[in-house]
């Protein structure tokens, strides 16, 4: 248990974060403007070149009445925009990265509606297209712009608030790596708070990245101790039974400190989507579990969504899909490679591939486990070798971008793979799903999923079973969109590949 005085000598730069928030405010704020600005001049350079490519640029007619209303139209629309992600607290509070793109495809939608509504009242020749092409652009350049934003903010010592994490135990050490994992929320852990003496807790721990985290006794006076340590962001991780034990102490917190965060104890529960509510007069929390993909009209408006998405990707990357065909038939051997994964219900299935390896693979794999007593162990405990010799040179680019499981948008297709889901495993594997087995083969294997974007080969098997569990528990069809937009920055990062 580290001394107070000590720990603050050592944290002194942290604990002086970055103060100028109202410029945090205005750069975001700024961000969001441009974002839209250039969302909606894209869709009209795009259309307007689609639609007047045989004009020479002296007879195009730049700028005319409709044109000119249209743009203050427009204009007053960012505004009205930007003023609802201020109510809404984007340019202060700190939130996930998934509510934040709900909140923002929320309110994209709603300003689209509403665009669209005063084109049709106010009966102008404007193009459809273009109108949906700029609300499609809006929320997609407004997530990427804030992202590079905080980015730089961050580099530059904004955007960065201190955090303590009341509590012991795994819930104190899970939200520390929930938080560790949201580096856009901006929040820096200074230290775990340990109720009373500190005697629950007699070690510093450690998150993803290796460094320890002190540990620091709140004793009889936890208000002193937020004081000294520069007023942090608290966030409540106790133990089930903490909070009845704790009572006095969360009060003294409570009346401290503007604003406290509480994570329940609640692991092995479906909390995404999970419904709250409350009973007047009472201090009860009443939460509703849905299981949603056992449910109707889940499944169909998941299967319209894998459809739609599947054809559209399958129809522009064509090219792609072509060149990458040309490749692999050049190396000798299928262009394509079904290998058979189990599915949901346990159904069998042949998982579509770019062929990535040598025609005579399993002779290759079968010498090399004889022969290496540390490929045969890497084998059996990931299904996976890093230094696999059978791969071909096209073969470990495709495999390196992700892009060798384009196929599987066939699969997709054919209601074998869903877009999003678990990760597709052979019959050998699902021993290794213990208990969490019935999560798996409730639904279908995803081309991509929660492991993709938590560090692909790089997590351990566990924590592949945990995802793919956690996935199905906590299943929407907004879950599936979050983690595509995730998909794409870890494959253009080219994370855990191999």
């Amino acid at each position: 248990m580290k001394p107070i005085d000590s720990f603050l000598m050592e944290k002194q730069s942290e604990i002086k974060w970055f103060a100028s928030r109202v410029v945090e405010k205005w750069i975001l704020m700024l961000t969001d403007l441009v974002a839209l600005s250039i969302s909606f001049s894209l869709s009209a350079c795009f259309l307007f070149a689609i639609r007047d490519y045989s004009h020479t640029i002296e007879n195009v007619e730049w700028w005319n009445p409709q044109n000119s209303i249209r743009i203050k139209c427009f204009a007053i629309l960012m505004l009205i925009t930007v003023s609802v992600y201020w109510a809404k607290g984007h340019y202060t509070k700190r939130r996930p990265y998934s509510n934040e793109v709900r909140e923002v495809l929320t309110v994209s939608a709603l300003l689209a509606v509403v665009d669209a509504a005063i084109v049709f009242f106010g009966k102008w020749q404007f193009s459809r297209g273009e109108l949906m092409m700029t609300w499609v652009l809006a929320p997609v350049l407004v997530l990427g712009m804030r992202t590079i934003s905080k980015l730089a903010l961050i580099r530059m010592g904004g955007w960065i608030r201190p955090m303590v994490i009341v509590g012991w135990g795994e819930n104190a050490r899970e939200t520390a790596l929930a938080f560790e994992g949201e580096k856009l929320m901006g929040f820096s852990l200074l230290a775990f708070l340990i109720p009373g003496n500190g005697t629950n807790m007699r070690e510093a721990v450690s998150g993803n990245s290796g460094s320890p985290t002190p540990c620091i006794a709140l004793g009889d006076k936890p208000d002193l101790i937020l004081q000294r340590l520069g007023n942090p962001h608290v966030v409540l991780a106790l133990e089930q039974g903490g909070i009845d034990a704790y009572q006095d102490m969360i009060q003294e917190l409570g009346r401290r400190s503007r604003t406290i965060q509480i994570v329940p104890s609640l692991r092995g529960l479906p909390l995404y989507g999970m419904e709250v509510n409350h009973f007047f007069a009472h201090e009860v929390l009443l939460l509703t579990v849905r299981n949603n993909l056992a449910r109707t009209f889940p499944r169909i408006t998941k299967r319209i969504f894998d459809i739609l998405v599947s054809l559209t990707v399958l129809v522009l990357a064509s090219p792609l899909l072509l060149w990458i065909a040309l490749r692999v038939a050049s190396s000798g051997g299928p262009i394509f490679y079904g290998h058979i994964r189990q599915g949901q219900y346990n159904k069998p299935f042949p998982c579509y591939k770019f062929r990535t390896m040598a025609p005579n693979a399993d002779v290759l794999l079968r010498d090399l486990l004889t022969q290496s007593a540390s490929a045969r162990a890497e084998w059996e405990r990931d299904f996976k070798l890093k230094d696999d010799p059978r791969v071909t040179p096209i073969g470990k680019f495709l495999r390196k971008t992700s892009l060798d499981e384009l196929p599987q948008l066939w699969n997709v297709l054919r209601g074998e793979m869903s877009l999003v889901g678990p990760r597709p495993v052979v019959s050998a594997e699902l021993s290794r799903y213990g208990n969490q087995v019935e999560y798996y083969l409730e639904a279908k294997p995803g081309v991509t999923g929660l492991w993709q974007i938590s560090g692909r080969n790089d997590v351990s098997y566990d924590t592949r079973v945990y995802l793919d569990a956690w996935y199905v528990k906590n299943w929407s069809l907004f879950t599936d969109i979050v983690i595509l937009f995730k998909t794409l920055r870890v494959v253009f990062r080219n994370d855990g590949a191999y």
